[in-house]
């Protein structure tokens, strides 16, 4: 731990389980060794979560849906650089962004590019034949757009899970993994409505897959540094302007980068049984600090919160906590369901009751410094861009 309490490597952390399915068995250790004299925002960038494997993955044959995301091709990066899938398959709608994606050096022998929407479930059929494990990262993830259309967010994130899980059923994926996000919790948007649907279809399919091989899961984290939806960008083009927009001098969130949040899904993958919610330990941060760091000096505007916003997100709610076991690097929501089997995590603690995980009341708080090494790969970015006339 560093000075503010905030847990910065947990790569050799993880629990023991009995498994409730087979398996593909590897002994391999693959925790990272961070060079020495690291800072602490490089070492949370590097945060592992990896553990000990419980999945060949040079045997897996994966897909990610919404591939071409900022989630899809980190995943990618990744799984490419570390694990050396025998196949991974980009599975998205847009064939610009898959061409432009391929362009840029994403061209591996073992990669593949699948054209297709998470409605038609007869595509996501055909591309499921011969696949291990899949990761569901295709949403409709911006809340105003969702409040402006709902029946299509309902379309992609509910109906479009539900497709995932048919099909998945359907051509016996071993494991499949589904992202969800903190807005899910107590949800006062349509976008964390549909997420909250989502998890709970995720979780009741483990009844439908009965004693088949195959199972599912949910990880659920919170707002991802560079990601196309984070805020970073919007302050880094007001900076320019000299005036900063905030919400509430109040506001809260979780934050993660794009590494961790890949890191953490293998992380859930190779330890799921099938009906969990995982949700990693990661830190806090105050808007305000973050408008400070990226723009210290410029005028800040406070405009009030919008429709569907939250003061703080809560990542495990207190009624949820009940339900909740914990291990060094994350929570593990159980399910409420007569087949889930209370052994699956016997190594794991439970939570005191009352118990809440919110953004407001975390333990770990990101500090100055760690912010202003976090931003600085999209900073450095934002400079080298030509500025408007």
């Amino acid at each position: 731990m560093n000075s503010e309490g905030y847990l910065l490597d947990t790569s050799s952390a993880i629990l023991s389980s009995t498994r409730t399915y087979p398996t593909s068995e590897d002994s391999s250790d693959t925790g990272t060794v961070k060079p020495a004299g690291q800072s602490p925002a490089t070492q949370l960038r590097r945060r592992g979560f990896e553990g000990t494997r419980m999945v060949n993955w040079s045997q897996e044959s994966i897909l990610v849906t919404g591939g071409t995301g900022s989630f899809g091709k980190k995943f990618v990066e990744i799984m490419l650089r570390n694990y050396q899938p025998q196949r991974l398959v980009v599975f998205s709608r847009d064939e610009l962004k898959q061409h432009e994606m391929r362009a840029s050096g994403f061209d591996h022998p073992s990669l593949r590019y699948f054209i297709g929407d998470v409605r038609d479930v007869e595509r996501l059929k055909r591309a499921l034949a011969g696949v291990t494990v899949v990761v569901h990262a295709a949403a409709l993830k911006q809340v105003p757009a969702c409040e402006y259309n709902p029946f299509e967010a309902i379309q992609t994130n509910i109906m479009g899970g539900r497709n995932v899980i048919d099909a998945a059923l359907d051509q016996g994926v071993r494991r499949i993994l589904a992202l969800s996000t903190d807005k899910a919790v107590n949800p006062i948007n349509l976008y964390g409505a549909t997420k909250l649907c989502a998890e709970k279809v995720f979780v009741q399919a483990n009844a439908y897959a009965g004693a088949s091989n195959t199972r599912f899961s949910c990880a659920r984290y919170g707002n991802v540094v560079g990601s196309r939806g984070s805020v970073i960008p919007v302050f880094l083009e007001q900076r320019r302007r000299g005036k900063i927009t905030i919400t509430d001098p109040r506001m809260t969130r979780f934050w993660l980068t794009l590494e961790q949040g890949v890191k953490f899904v293998v992380h859930c993958l190779e330890q799921m049984h099938g009906g969990e919610i995982f949700v990693p330990k990661i830190p806090s941060m105050r808007l305000l600090d973050l408008a400070e760091t990226i723009a210290p000096g410029c005028q800040v505007e406070y405009i009030g919160i919008r429709p569907g916003e939250k003061l703080h997100e809560v990542l495990v709610s207190e009624d949820e906590s009940r339900q909740t076991l914990e291990t060094d690097d994350m929570y593990v929501i159980q399910p409420s369901h007569p087949w889930w089997k209370s052994e699956n995590w016997v190594n794991a603690k439970p939570l005191p009751e009352g118990f809440r995980y919110s953004s407001d009341g975390n333990e770990r708080w990101l500090t100055r410094r760690e912010l202003e090494e976090l931003v600085a790969p999209e900073t450095s970015a934002a400079e080298a861009l030509p500025t408007s006339a």
